[in-house]
């Protein structure tokens, strides 16, 4: 049993960096990634921006060191756990209990939709080995079994929520002493699937986004992949390494209110964040900083913002939302703004929200729009909301 879980490792892809060092760079240099469709195939690619990964599946595979066949959510998953387990420089680990959890909401769509378009083509069969790694589970089963992170592995899809749950469901694997170690985090590529899915809800901006703007239209979409490598105390007194953090809180709630919208009082959200704050042992007034889940949609920012105020009022941390940088990466979202709420903590710095003009005329506060250095920054409460009312909060804290 491990009474705390410490961050010891952490790993990203996105559109604003191939690794850890590049996005924390574009987070400094408020670089946004978003632009029209360089890799991705879409009929909308002059139409809707996009936040892709700036390498083709080609260069991408031989950076994961998996076939050119994989899957493109394999190969950003494999690039991004692999760098979160070499930053722990844990020794001797194939004598731990060591697992892994991702998360993915996409899986191998991108082949599968090859497959169908091919099939439809004149003589010219799909090929089948396009389909065999269409479901989630098997991009975790195989980065597990390259990392030989086989003791214990799972696969979540709770829609935007996924990765934060699978940080959280790691945690208390640790702490149970089911695992002494877990990289646990999530990936989605980008796939007309999804794309046309949020367009049809009538919820993706032709311009650049601008959560919590008084003006906001709607998200844009992004791909990226972000992994943690959580540990036990006893794995953590043998590292020779500074850790980054502890995570020091988690929950998870649903306010079953609709499908794909949030209640507009917030529930699921406070239910969420009140949560965290309670498994962690801390108040409104112990939280530096929220990493908003912050779309840029209008239900989104609205409920997200409500049921913030219900929680802080008075008193509110600052606040921003990192999808203005790396696009709403859906079921990686949560992880790759674990991995930001991790530098935050080890850094003291604080990231903007970038496009801000109007603050929301509903909020009694508004987020920041310029990268902070040298803020005092204890604790961390990140947000991950997804569709079907799945809330999940972490909250990161200081050693």
């Amino acid at each position: 049993m491990s009474e705390r879980i410490y961050i010891a490792g952490i790993g990203i892809i996105s559109a604003i960096g191939n690794n850890t060092a590049e996005c924390l760079d574009a987070l400094e240099h408020e670089r946004a990634g978003m632009d029209a469709t360089k890799y991705f195939s879409t009929i909308h690619a002059n139409e809707i921006p996009v936040a892709e990964v700036k390498l083709s599946n080609e260069a991408l595979s031989i950076k994961a060191g998996l076939p050119r066949t994989s899957t493109r959510t394999m190969l950003l998953c494999m690039i991004a756990a692999q760098e979160a387990l070499k930053d722990a420089s844990i020794k001797n680990i194939d004598k731990l209990k060591a697992g892994f959890i991702s998360a993915s909401t996409v899986g191998g769509m991108d082949k599968t939709e090859k497959f169908f378009n091919d099939s439809f083509k004149k003589n010219v069969a799909g090929d089948l080995h396009d389909v065999v790694n269409h479901e989630c589970g098997m991009t975790t089963e195989i980065v597990a079994g390259r990392l030989q992170l086989n003791t214990f592995n799972a696969t979540i899809s709770t829609a935007c929520s996924s990765s934060a749950s699978s940080i959280m469901f790691a945690a208390r694997l640790i702490k149970a002493g089911i695992l002494d170690v877990a990289v646990a985090g999530g990936v989605d590529a980008l796939a007309k699937f999804t794309l046309n899915g949020f367009n049809t809800l009538l919820i993706l901006d032709a311009q650049f986004c601008k959560p919590f703007d008084e003006n906001r239209n709607g998200l844009n979409l992004g791909e990226g992949a972000g992994y943690v490598t959580l540990v036990s105390e006893k794995v953590a007194a043998t590292l020779d390494k500074d850790l980054y953090c502890g995570l020091k809180g988690y929950a998870n709630a649903n306010d079953a209110f609709h499908q794909t919208a949030s209640s507009p009082d917030g529930v699921g959200s406070l239910l969420a964040m009140q949560g965290a704050l309670n498994a962690a042992g801390l108040t409104a007034n112990d939280i530096d900083y929220i990493n908003l889940h912050g779309t840029g949609t209008f239900n989104n920012d609205l409920s997200e913002g409500k049921a913030i105020e219900k929680l802080f009022h008075p008193r509110y941390p600052k606040m921003s939302s990192t999808k203005s940088f790396t696009g709403h990466t859906l079921g990686a979202s949560g992880s790759i703004e674990a991995v930001f709420s991790c530098l935050t903590v080890q850094h003291n710095i604080i990231f903007p929200n970038l496009r801000l003009e109007t603050p929301m005329h509903e909020l009694p506060y508004t987020v920041e729009k310029k990268f902070l250095t040298d803020v005092p920054v204890k604790n961390v409460l990140s947000n991950s909301f997804g569709f079907g009312g799945n809330c999940t909060s972490l909250i990161f804290s200081k050693i």
